[in-house]
């Protein structure tokens, strides 16, 4: 999947936490991504996030320290 299309996944959840609490906004997008992608989905928001997290919503650049870094992909 492309950094773009991560991005844009990543910020279209958080527009719709932004209507909540930030706390809870925080919370619940970190609680999203963490139950519903798969550990290659968030390796590639990993990256892009250790990279400066450009193009990434505020909401998601909070919510990055409770979302679970997956271990790296193992070599083949």
């Amino acid at each position: 999947m492309s950094a773009d299309k991560i991005t844009r996944m990543a910020n279209d959840i958080a527009k719709f936490m932004e209507s909540k609490p930030h706390a809870e906004g925080v919370a619940l997008l970190a609680s999203h991504i963490n139950d519903f992608w798969e550990p290659r989905m968030r390796r590639q928001l990993f990256a892009i996030l250790d990279q400066g997290g450009e193009g990434l919503r505020p909401l998601v650049l909070d919510a990055a320290a409770a979302i679970r870094r997956p271990a790296a992909e193992p070599a083949v």
